[in-house]
């Protein structure tokens, strides 16, 4: 090739490459404006467009073709920006690495969820396909600009820019130290502010090597100094389980997106659940905080089955995905060693979340999902009715035989709300809606929840109702997974105290059918709830879940700089608590063999009633993770 013709094509790909790394900046949420403050910090906009560039040079040395690799790689990162601007719509936060484990699921039920909130207009994939139609003249026109032979140079690139990028996905060498120094500007706690400060790459390449591939090995040690300070609390709190000869079943409730409106400013009087205020009045409820927002039922269902905050698991976002071992330590196998039967219902398909698998792991006997409920089962929208699900509960629970946990998931109130096939239009459109909501797209939204909403109320109401002329007693446990993602709504109301939507809680409710108590406001976390109802029925001898009962509330006291006052003693111990959670929570995830005795004294536990696997124990003992 002459030296000119050569100089011709260096000058093309340089120029190619500039193109490139502007495109990729101005692809960001902020467009112009990001790339104009990141004039300031050139690192950052080359490190977001190395991925994408490493993508184009294998490309270009496997077809020499430099337009068709470079609008290829553009194409893909085109679709990654526009599937990322659909998530910050709907939920508030940007991709992260965690969100491609969904790929995964798309041939198992969560495609059909997923799409409805894709876009309703023909034009969005019009233009997908003239870009399909260009990426093929292109592939067939376009002129090579390498020679077919190098010397080898064409095999040298692909397989450096191919090493590389197995290299980033592993998350090995050379990747960690090239993007320490970006490190600084990272903030895990807040991802939508990582990715306006560093660009969606960026932030996609900094969660995914330093919380999907490094996690910190848990210290025993600390965890050992948590239990060994609450040690007496510990002894004397597993003493009092009850051996009571008769448990009550136990019936959780996990409501889709459910909430209560009164705490968006214009609902502040709105008597949408008029059922969950009224049992409140007979038993325990007050606000549970969760560990996601709009999306992402199964953390906070995780959260509580599991009674291991996801806060201390580093890089997982959807659990039932990401933890794939055998045997997970929880509140159902707890119930079940101590003679309860264990069902779950959910009227969807199991395969979506990999709940068929996970709930094995998690220690169900049964889980009766879509299949199992009968054929003429009503729907409501575009999912299963409450009302549905109401009934199945019912048909479940039995007079005879042993206690049973039934844990119910609902899935009428889904999103998306522009559209609810169905729904009566008058009853609907009659919901009224703050004045401050102005958009018609999101009072449209607003009402259609809503109207969903206040069938998962009526629901809980008559649950109850007919739980109460059992001869047996229930525990009725309910709560919502999530605020629903009503983001434009929330943007023009705002809330009642003042904080984002991230900030906000879900209600949640427990009321024993049996026994109308005094009420009790409460308000705690969904990985505290297992505690609570394991304290409710008197099974106190759960040494994790005693645990968390105890220091719990003082964690999240502790956790909240808002209400806990500052010295050197409460920092110490804020440091105690949070740390030996996060290692005890990680080792016990990993169902380690160890275990940290704590005495509860010499007597024989079978003389108290301990139940299941504890009525031979003389010691309590905190283990890790289940016992082999």
């Amino acid at each position: 090739m002459p030296l000119s013709s050569r100089l011709l094509s260096a000058v093309v790909l340089v120029a190619l490459i500039i193109a490139f790394v502007a495109a990729t900046a101005l692809m960001d949420s902020e467009g112009v404006l990001a790339f104009a403050r990141w004039t300031q910090h050139p690192w950052r906009v080359v490190f977001n467009a190395v991925p994408g560039l490493l993508c184009v040079l294998f490309l270009l040395a496997m077809t020499r073709r430099a337009l068709l690799s470079f609008v290829l790689v553009l194409l893909v990162e085109a679709l990654l920006y526009g599937i990322n601007a659909l998530k910050v719509a709907n939920l508030g936060t940007p991709l992260l690495p965690a969100d491609f484990y969904m790929l995964g699921q798309l041939s198992h039920g969560i495609a059909e969820l997923l799409g409805g909130y894709l876009p309703r207009s023909i034009w969005p994939y019009l233009s997908i396909a003239g870009v399909f139609v260009f990426l093929g003249c292109l592939a067939r026109y376009e002129p090579p600009l390498l020679r077919r032979r190098t010397g080898g140079r064409r095999v040298f690139v692909a397989g450096v820019s191919s090493a590389l990028l197995v290299a980033l996905l592993v998350g090995t060498w050379p990747w960690p130290q090239a993007y320490e120094f970006q490190r600084v500007r990272m903030q895990p706690w807040a991802p939508a502010s990582t990715a306006g400060d560093m660009g969606l790459v960026n932030t996609l390449v900094l969660f995914h090597l330093y919380f999907g591939v490094h996690n910190q090995k848990p210290d025993a040690d600390v965890a050992r100094r948590l239990v060994a300070q609450e040690e007496p609390a510990l002894t004397q709190y597993m003493q009092a389980s009850s051996g009571a000869d008769t448990r009550p079943d136990i019936v959780v409730i996990q409501s889709e997106s459910f909430f209560d409106p009164v705490i968006m400013n214009g609902y502040e009087n709105a008597g949408f659940n008029p059922n969950l205020h009224r049992l409140a009045r007979q038993g325990t409820s007050g606000y549970m905080q969760v560990p996601t927002f709009g999306g992402g039922t199964i953390r906070t269902e995780f959260e509580v089955l599991t009674g291991m905050p996801l806060r201390y698991l580093d890089g997982v976002q959807f659990p039932y995905l990401q933890i794939n071992q055998p045997v997970i330590p929880s509140l159902v196998r707890t119930l079940g060693d101590a003679g309860y039967r264990t069902t779950a219902v959910h009227g969807a398909d199991p395969a979506v979340w990999d709940r068929a698998r996970a709930f094995r792991s998690i220690g169900f006997e049964r889980f009766l999902s879509i299949a199992d409920f009968p054929a003429d089962a009503p729907t409501d929208g575009r999912y299963m009715a409450d009302s549905a699900m109401t009934d199945e509960i019912l048909e479940q629970l039995d007079d005879q035989g042993p206690p049973q946990f039934l844990f119910a998931i609902s899935i009428e109130a889904h999103g998306s709300y522009d559209v609810s096939p169905g729904a009566d239009p008058e009853v609907r459109d009659a919901i009224p809606v703050p004045a401050s909501v102005t958009d018609p797209a999101a009072r449209l939204k607003l009402r259609n929840f809503i109207y969903h909403m206040r069938h998962a109320d009526a629901e809980l109401g008559r649950l109850v109702a007919a739980l109460q002329k059992r001869s047996r007693p229930t525990l009725v446990v309910f709560y919502g997974d999530h605020l629903p993602g009503l983001l434009d709504a929330y943007r023009q109301t705002g809330f009642v105290n003042g904080r984002d939507h991230q900030a906000q809680k879900v209600p949640w409710l427990m009321v024993d059918t049996h026994s109308v108590k005094k009420p009790r406001r409460q308000d705690t976390s969904a990985w505290l709830l297992p505690g609570i109802i394991l304290d409710r029925v008197g099974i106190r001898d759960a040494e994790y879940f005693a645990l968390t009962r105890l220091v719990g509330p003082s964690l999240m006291a502790s956790l909240d700089a808002t209400a806990t006052p500052r010295n050197a003693e409460s920092d110490e111990r804020r440091d105690l608590l949070d740390r030996g959670m996060a290692n005890l929570t990680k080792l016990r995830l990993r169902g380690d063999s160890d275990t940290l005795a704590v005495t509860v004294g010499e007597h024989d536990a079978a003389d108290r009633g301990l139940a299941g696997h504890n009525r031979t124990r003389l010691r309590g003992m905190i283990r890790y993770g289940v016992a082999p």
